[in-house]
């Protein structure tokens, strides 16, 4: 719905201002303090820019030439990334379960999502699509790895979320008008009840649960989300879709959550495997 009415750079714009918006009323009411160190700043800065500016434009951008399909598969290969960066970056350590198990997770995707593939043309346009795709994973694992640093200072979530979307507002924004773009207001209702529901639960709520997440178990942990939510989209499309489960998805999604219990440490490995 927000894809072909308007730029992407203006509506990931948008959908950041009107979050970062309903961030800064939130600490008004509950009086939080906005103050952070200047370090923290500097770091919220290039964190906004990853994870607010350059994964969201690029992550549309690469919609418009591939299908949904592919980008959950490759979105995968994010939990690799994440392992990579946060040890080269933070010095962790690499935790072997949660390479197991994105491996898994990554295998049920590609099972779920077999039958869309067909839908794909092996053309010039698929492969700029997946190099805006993994462009925009590669800045949103720099971000992710980043963000856990930040939390490592004890910065509280809110606050966080909040400067560094107003920071990737201002990078997106400016991009655009430097970009020359037109500013057209769409006039179909769905773009902007899209705008609305991607602004609040889809950032506001989803970045803050998701922070939260980071903020406990890691970077490298947390996001194994990238792999669970397609199955919360294809539960929601067997109720108001009439999506039909395949064999293949069936398997798909019980491999998945292996791979969930494996990453998350519920299931554990051999002794002579790890070693």
């Amino acid at each position: 719905m927000q894809l072909g009415e308007m730029d992407p750079l203006v509506s990931v714009g948008l959908r950041f201002t009107l979050a970062a918006l309903t961030l800064f009323l939130y600490c008004l009411f509950r009086r939080l303090s906005l103050r952070l160190p200047l370090h923290i700043h500097f770091k919220l800065v290039i964190a906004g820019l990853c994870l607010y500016t350059l994964d969201y434009t690029l992550l549309y951008q690469s919609q418009q030439y591939i299908v949904s399909a592919i980008v959950a598969v490759m979105s995968s290969c994010m939990v690799y990334m994440n392992v990579i960066l946060r040890r080269v970056f933070l010095r962790k350590a690499i935790r072997l379960e949660v390479m197991l198990g994105a491996t898994l997770g990554m295998i049920g995707i590609f099972l779920i999502f077999y039958p869309e593939f067909a839908k794909a043309k092996a053309d010039h346009w698929l492969l700029v699509g997946i190099g805006f795709a993994m462009a925009s994973f590669f800045f949103a694992s720099c971000g992710n790895v980043l963000s856990e640093r930040i939390l490592d200072h004890g910065t509280p979530v809110i606050q966080m979320n909040f400067w560094a979307m107003s920071y990737g507002v201002i990078f997106t924004l400016s991009f655009a008008l430097f970009k020359g773009v037109a500013l057209v207001w769409p006039t179909s209702f769905s773009y902007y009840a899209a705008l609305l529901y991607l602004s609040i639960f889809g950032s506001v709520l989803a970045f803050g649960a998701y922070m939260k997440l980071v903020k406990q178990m890691g970077s490298d942990k947390s996001a194994y989300v990238v792999l669970v939510y397609p199955i919360v989209a294809l539960i929601i499309s067997t109720l108001f879709e009439g999506y039909r489960w395949q064999p293949a998805a069936i398997l798909g999604v019980v491999i998945v959550l292996l791979g969930n219990l494996i990453a998350m440490g519920k299931l554990k490995l051999p002794q002579n495997f790890r070693s």
